[in-house]
């Protein structure tokens, strides 16, 4: 009996993780290679610059930052992602800061660029929120979707960019 429970409590804390919490942002995809090589040249970040990821999944995003040696600041709800980001992270975390919680709930005002892969419904309140806590200049990197009613300044590789 007492296998069977573990069994269910560990089911149950997979649907939390993969099934209530997209309900936040997005679901965990992957961001390719290629994606994440359009969306750092058209940040044009410098060294030593802070760009967040707002739903960092694996780290992948945080560990290409870091080694461009931009400062780097991750945002992960799902606890499977986040350990998994804190294990790709965590030869880098002078440049790495992972942070377990709600993207929706984050202070972004030190942001210099911003990254994303969330669903299209969720790009308006986005937008939201950085017009009213982004500090001037923030730019943002949106990949596959774009902010309702805004033009990006350029895209490239599924990658749009706009700025605040």
């Amino acid at each position: 009996m007492e296998i069977a429970v573990l069994i269910w409590l560990i089911l149950g804390l997979v649907f939390l993780a993969f099934g209530l919490i997209p309900t936040k942002g997005a679901p965990y995809l992957p961001s390719l290679r290629g994606h994440r090589q359009a969306a750092f040249e058209l940040l044009g970040l410098k060294p030593g610059q802070v760009i967040y990821d707002l739903g960092c999944g694996d780290g992948r995003f945080l560990k290409a930052a870091a080694k461009r040696g931009y400062r780097a600041v991750g945002y992960e709800l799902n606890p499977f992602m986040f350990a998994i980001s804190w294990l790709v992270t965590r030869r880098y975390f002078k440049l790495v800061e992972l942070k377990f919680g709600d993207f929706w709930k984050a202070d972004i005002s030190k942001a210099d660029a911003i990254y994303v892969f969330l669903l299209d419904r969720y790009m308006q309140q986005l937008d939201n929120k950085l017009e009213a806590e982004a500090k001037a200049g923030l730019l943002l990197a949106s990949h596959t979707f774009k902010i309702p009613g805004k033009r990006p300044i350029a895209h490239k590789y599924g990658v749009y960019l706009y700025k605040y």
